[in-house]
C-alpha cells in the first residue's frame, strides 16, 4: 500500500501542476470509499482554487480556497481542505487530456487556470486530477477547519510526529517506549510515536540500525535509538528520491513507477544472502505483515 514516501512522491508530482488553478467541475462516479463521499462534495469544490498541497502522514490534503465571484461558489466562503487518502491501491494521476474512465476511477476534478492567482500554473489548459482505487480503501473528505485546527482533525490529531521533523531524534524515540514491552517494528508501524515508517521501510530502517525487529522496544538504548532515527530518516529520503516502492499497484501522478524495491537490503528478500555479511535473509510473520531480516547483523 502507499506509504510515506509514496504520499510525498505523489504530493511533489502533483505541485507543478495542480497549485493555483480553479476547480471548474467534479464527477464522483462511486460513492463507496472507506468512508461514504459525502453528497455536497461536488458543490462544495466547484469554483475554489488550488492554494496548497501538503501531507500529513499518509494523509495529502489541498487547500481548497474561495475565489470571488466564482460560479456556484459564494463570494464569502471560507477557506477548506481536501482530505485525500490512497489506501491501499490509490493513485492521484494528472492528464491533460484524461481517458474514458475505468471502472476504478472514482472522482474526477477537472482543474482551470485561475487567472488571478499569482502561483497559477503556465499551462492554462484545462486538466483532470483523477482518483483511481480498485479496492476503494482510500478516502475523499471535505473539512471546512481553518489551517490552525487542521492538526486536530479526528483523522490527523492522534498520529505520530513526523520522520522530518526536527524534533524527531533518537531522544524522542526513547522517550516514548519507555515501559513498552511491544516489538520495535510493532511499535513503529503503529504510527504514533512516528508516522510513515510502514512495512517495508521499517524491516529496511531496522537493518540498517542493526536492531531485531522482535526486541523489545522499551529495551533499547537512547544510543541505538539514535542510529534508527537516522536509519529512519536517511532510508525514508532514499525512497523519496527513488519514486518510492512499486510493488504492484503504486504509480506516481505522471503514471511513472517507484524503485526503491531494487534497493533493498532485506525486504522481500527471504534466503536471500544479506548484502553485508551473505547469511540468508530471514522472514517471520508480525502482526499479519511479513518482516525481513538478517540474523547475524541485527541483534
Amino acid at each position: 500500500m502507499p506509504e510515506l514516501p509514496e504520499v510525498e512522491v505523489t504530493r511533489r508530482g502533483l505541485l507543478p501542476h495542480v497549485v493555483g488553478r480553479r476547480i471548474a467541475d467534479v464527477t464522483v462516479r462511486h460513492r463507496g470509499l472507506r468512508w461514504p463521499v459525502e453528497p455536497e462534495l461536488e458543490a462544495r469544490l466547484i469554483g475554489r482554487v488550488i492554494g496548497r498541497i501538503e501531507r500529513r502522514g499518509k494523509y495529502l490534503l489541498l487547500e481548497c480556497l474561495p475565489a470571488a465571484g466564482a460560479e456556484g461558489l459564494e463570494v464569502d466562503a471560507a477557506p477548506g481542505w481536501l482530505l485525500i487518502h490512497l489506501g491501499m491501491t490509490g493513485t492521484l494521476r494528472v492528464y491533460p487530456e484524461a481517458p474514458p474512465p475505468g471502472a476504478h476511477d472514482h472522482l474526477d476534478l477537472v482543474l482551470a487556470a485561475a487567472g488571478d492567482v499569482a502561483e497559477a500554473a503556465p499551462d492554462t489548459a484545462p486538466i483532470v486530477l483523477r482518483f483511481r482505487d480498485p479496492r476503494r480503501f482510500g478516502a475523499i473528505i471535505w473539512s471546512p477547519l481553518p489551517e490552525s485546527a487542521l492538526a486536530e482533525h479526528p483523522l490527523l490529531r492522534k498520529l505520530g510526529i513526523e520522520p522530518f521533523d526536527p524534533r524527531f531524534d533518537g531522544a524522542w524515540l526513547h522517550r516514548h517506549t519507555r515501559g513498552r514491552s511491544v516489538a520495535i517494528k510493532t511499535a513503529l508501524l503503529a504510527g504514533d510515536i512516528v508516522v510513515g515508517v510502514g512495512n517495508i521501510y521499517c524491516s529496511e530502517s531496522l537493518f540498517r540500525a542493526g536492531i531485531r525487529p522482535t526486541t523489545a522496544a522499551g529495551r533499547l538504548s537512547l544510543a541505538r535509538y539514535e542510529k534508527l532515527a537516522v536509519a529512519v530518516r536517511e532510508t525514508l529520503a532514499e525512497a523519496i528520491a527513488r519514486g518510492g516502492t512499486t510493488l504492484r499497484d503504486f504509480v506516481g501522478s505522471d503514471g511513472s513507477s517507484g524503485y526503491f524495491q531494487l534497493d533493498c537490503l532485506v525486504y522481500d528478500r527471504a534466503g536471500e544472502p544479506c548484502r553485508v555479511c551473505g547469511t540468508p535473509i530471514r522472514q517471520i510473520v508480525q502482526g499479519q505483515r511479513s518482516t525481513f531480516y538478517c540474523p547475524h547483523c541485527q541483534h
